[in-house]
């Protein structure tokens, strides 16, 4: 699409984290054939890797919710079934949803020059969820009853995985924050503002990236 021709020089990602400039060699309509002349680093990945863990919402908002997540430079997205889910699909419906949003995450890594094509994990249950969140470093719930700003959390030194948990159009109920806070989680707030499930994971990412000093 770009009218590309031997002799020019075009960068190739390896969905792996590394940029390779290359110069063209040989053109066909069913291959590229091209020659490496430098390899580095992907610049424009995140050194902090964000983890969004979304409950289910309504509809096809996570279509939207992966979309921008991985446009903002989430590593993973993990659905999650919580209490107050209206939606809630069966084994073969969920896999087949993953299908389709791990495409979403795919077009918008390409669309937004990330180094690596960040994974949509299977639909997990909460319980399941918060027992990988212990892994990270600094894992997160956003909870409308309040919580820690970000701003207090991070920067921090040593944090280099970042878990953040958010909920449904109906939020989470009350043993469900519990549960999260015997996990390790920390309740962080996004202010004042009651947010919708979809705006609520942009505003938790920008947040996070912003002070982890990821968008300079």
């Amino acid at each position: 699409s770009l009218r590309m021709r031997p002799g020019e020089e075009v960068t190739v990602c390896d969905g792996a984290g590394f940029d390779y400039l290359c110069s063209i060699e040989e053109l066909s309509p069913d291959e590229v054939r091209c020659r490496i002349l430098s390899r580095s680093p992907s610049l424009s990945e995140p050194r902090t890797a964000v983890t969004l863990y979304q409950a289910l919402p309504k509809g096809d908002k996570l279509d939207f919710i992966v979309q921008k997540a991985v446009e903002l430079g989430a590593a993973e997205v993990v659905p999650v079934l919580t209490r107050f889910c209206v939606s809630r699909p069966d084994e073969r419906a969920a896999e087949k949803k993953v299908q389709r949003l791990q495409k979403i995450a795919e077009e918008a890594a390409k669309q937004s020059g990330r180094g690596i094509l960040p994974a949509v994990l299977p639909l997990h249950s909460l319980e399941q969820a918060l027992e990988r969140m212990r892994s990270s470093d600094l894992p997160l719930i956003c909870y409308e009853g309040g919580g820690e700003p970000f701003s207090r959390l991070l920067p921090r030194e040593g944090v280099r995985t970042v878990s953040v948990l958010i909920g449904s159009e109906g939020g989470f109920a009350s043993e469900e924050v519990q549960a999260a806070r015997e996990k390790g989680l920390r309740p962080v707030t996004l202010g004042r503002r009651i947010l919708r499930c979809e705006t609520a994971p942009i505003a938790a990412l920008t947040a996070v990236m912003l002070l982890a000093g990821e968008m300079e």
